[in-house]
This record gives C-alpha cells, structure tokens and sequence, in this order.
C-alpha cells in the first residue's frame, strides 16, 4: 500500500509565478489509511470549513420562518428555493444580537447590525478614525487555523467597501461596509472584484507578481492553466484513476470560471461608465454567483477554510428590476405594514435565497472523500436585523447549512429560547472546527444542540 506516488496535502501546481492549490486526492492520505479510505476520510483527514454571507436590510419574518419544528417541517415561501437541499441545512429561530441595538447610542442600526454581525460587540459611536468594536469569529478562526491554508481567510462583497466617512446617522462606513475584523480596530476589507479574486487565489504571493502574470496572460491570450501544464502533466502521470478524474474535473472547473470572468471583463469594457474594465458584472445576480463560485473553488482547493461574504451592505437601497421589484430595498424594508411593500421585500429575500442555493448545489457538486464538499462545511447565512421595518436585531433571520463533517445536525427547524445570543452559535462552530475559544463577544456558552 506505500505507494511511490503518494505526496503531502500541500502540494501545489506552479509554474511562472502561478500556483493552484489541490483538491484532497486519495495519493494525499496516509498508507495505512488507503483501504479505509472512502469510509473515513471526511471524519478523520479532510479539512473543515466555515462561511459567514450576509443579507441586509432584514427579511420578511412571515414568509421566512417556518410554522412548525422539528424534522417534519414545511419551508415557507422565502426558503422554498432551498428544498432540495432540505437535509443540508438547518433553519435557527431565536438568536439574537443585543450589541447591534443603541443602548444610549441612538439611531444608526445598520451600521450597528454589520459591525456586530461575526463580533457581537458593540460599535463605538464614531465618524473619525477612533473606531472600535471587536475581533470577529472568522478571524478567531484564522489565526488559529489560517496557518494550514496558503490564504489564512478570504473576504468578499458585491458592494465597493468604504472605510472611511459617515454612512449612518454618525457611524464610520468601515462598520457598514466590513464584516471581518482582524482587531477591534482594524477591519478586513472584502474583495469585489472577481478578477481580482480570482488572481488572488492562484497567484504566486510574489509581490507584483499578480498583475504582471495577468498582463502576461492577456499578452499571448494564454489561460492560467497554460502556466501549469507542465506540472499538470507530470502530477497526473503518477496518479491513479480516481485522482487523474478529480484533477481533471477541478481543473476544468478552475478554466471555466476563468472564462466567465474573461467575459465578464470584456461586457464591463463595453459599458459607458467603465473607463477601465473591472472585471465587475453589470449583472447583480452574475456578479453574486461569480463570488460563490470564487468561495467554492477556495474550498475545494483548500486555499482556504473560512470565507465571509457581503451579498449587499445593511442599508443598501439597490432596486431589484430583473425579478419586479424597481423600489430601493432599503425604502421598501420601512414597510409600515403594507403588505405590497412586504411581499415586494419577499421577491428580493427570495432572489438572495437562489443564489445561496446555488451556492450548496455547487457544494454539494464536488465529492471528497466518501461524501460532498458541502459535508464538510459550517456555513452561516442571514443577517443582524429581523423585521426592517422595526429594525429589531431579535429573533433573526439565520440558516446553518453544512453538515461539519458530521458535527451538525442539519434538516430540521431548531427553535432556540429567545433572546439567545448569536455568539453563542459561534463559540460552537468554534468548537466543531477544533479552535478552542472561551468567548465570542457576549456569548454566553455552547449550543451544544446544533
């Protein structure tokens, strides 16, 4: 069974300043393990993941939480999308973000419920560069585990970040605008543009390396692929079947994400008001799923196992047009119980919905070990205001997807005690990715039940 082509688990493809960081392959597991291999490798060898997105500006709480507990539950309208990925997730009532309310410091929840989302501490009131509000969990996280990874976290968001200025009611837009803090005062700016993503993910680390790879590339209109052929070639013929297949299957799936991209930047080239391409979609929901699929390609290839990601920032007043919606979403979440405005904030809750749907199908798409990518993932969906209209910041509107390599227990509506702090659901995550932590925030302890 000591096979002359087994190799570590950090192997890598390089060539001319490229490096593209593998799938797990069975030439990667220990000998003595081979057999066993398929009955085991997602509990024993393969790595776990963890992902926080966000949606903004609340939901609507009556076509969102479902009626009854437990297994035997229906999905209400909003998360009917999800249905056949009902075994790959759970639906949370109960959890609560107290941080995220004023206690004295007036309006300004927005903000608030961004700052508070992933720190569940409470933001200084503050417009200047004196800000203040905790270390997030995905960071927790990474500087425990980011060692492993060639990218110790990756943060992304579909809304051009600002880390400076006022953006609600006398709070800076770097709490608007940021999910990940690395200290109480020093934010992670998310990442918007998918090509930069994208060079990020697979450059060589080399400083400068990125752009002048990429011009390189467009030069001789040559693939990132092409940089690695060689290597490729040379790794491939000292596999077996089944890995041969799954390097096949990663590396095609890394070429057409490249192509996407590619046409992506030559649209964005065409519009008026782009005087130098981005490779930034006209195209929201194009633009959305070009950041999951960036998030999915991160975790197969184990560049990295914790991702955040911003579907829109709190606040965000984008119009909807392409599903009927023409209103600003921010406008329609002060609803005033209107039940036009409500089921017009239902359509826009229901897209965001989709395109996380999309997200697990591509999850679920990859195999790894004797399961699915998504097996081994903890992937947290929903946001830190319940109803917009009231900016409540109680009973919120949180999925739990994944199955954390069998450390969840997902498939049903769990139904937690009010008012139970949304840290505490962290510190359990924590927990499951085997990063010990004594608090997140105001938590208060464990879920064990999750």
């Amino acid at each position: 069974m000591n096979k002359p082509w087994q190799f570590p688990r950090r192997t890598f493809l390089k060539g001319l300043g490229t490096v593209i960081a593998l799938p797990t392959l069975e030439a990667m597991l220990p000998p003595a393990r081979m057999l066993a291999a398929r009955a085991t490798e997602a509990a024993q060898s393969l790595p776990r993941r963890m992902a926080f997105i966000y949606i903004p500006n609340g939901a609507n709480m009556e076509e969102w939480t479902p009626t009854s507990v437990g297994a035997d539950y229906e999905l209400p309208n909003i998360l009917q999308p999800l249905q056949p990925l009902k075994n790959d997730f759970q639906v949370i009532s109960g959890l609560a973000h107290d941080k995220a309310r004023p206690h004295g410091d007036g309006p300004g929840d927005h903000a608030r419920a961004s700052a508070t989302f992933l720190t569940g501490c409470q933001a200084r009131k503050t417009k200047g560069a004196d800000i203040k509000v905790g270390v997030s969990v995905d960071q927790i996280a990474a500087e425990k585990i980011g060692k492993s990874t060639r990218l110790p976290s990756l943060e992304l968001s579909c809304d051009k970040g600002r880390t400076a200025g006022e953006c609600d009611s006398g709070y800076s837009c770097a709490y608007q605008f940021n999910l990940s803090w690395k200290t109480a005062s020093t934010p992670m700016p998310p990442e918007v543009d998918p090509r930069l993503v994208f060079d990020r993910l697979f450059s060589s680390g080399i400083d400068g390396g990125t752009e002048e790879n990429r011009a390189k590339r467009d030069l001789y209109n040559k693939s990132i692929l092409d940089f690695v052929t060689e290597d490729a070639s040379r790794l491939r013929s000292k596999l077996g079947y089944t890995d041969r297949h799954k390097l096949d299957e990663y590396l095609t799936a890394v070429r057409e994400l490249e192509q996407r991209i590619q046409q992506a930047e030559k649209f964005a080239a065409t519009q008026p008001d782009f005087v130098k391409p981005t490779g930034i979609p006209k195209q929201y929901e194009q633009h959305l799923r070009l950041m999951y699929d960036m998030m999915a390609l991160a975790f197969q290839s184990d560049t990295t196992r914790i991702a955040t990601f911003i579907t829109a920032h709190d606040g965000d007043d984008r119009p909807y047009p392409f599903i009927g919606v023409s209103d600003g979403h921010h406008t329609l979440s002060h609803h005033q119980n209107d039940q036009a405005k409500k089921e017009k904030i239902a359509k826009i809750n229901r897209f965001h919905t989709e395109q996380f749907a999309y997200f697990l199908d591509k999850l679920k798409s990859v195999k790894e070990g004797n399961g699915t990518l998504l097996d081994n993932c903890m992937i947290v969906y929903g946001g830190a205001i319940g109803d917009g209209n009231r900016h409540n910041h109680d009973n919120l509107p949180i999925l739990l997807a994944g199955h954390g390599a069998g450390a969840l227990n997902p498939g049903r509506h769990l139904k937690l005690d009010h008012e139970t702090p949304m840290t505490n659901l962290y510190l359990s995550m924590l927990d499951r990715m085997g990063v010990p932590a004594q608090r997140v925030g105001d938590s208060t302890g464990k879920l064990e039940d999750v």
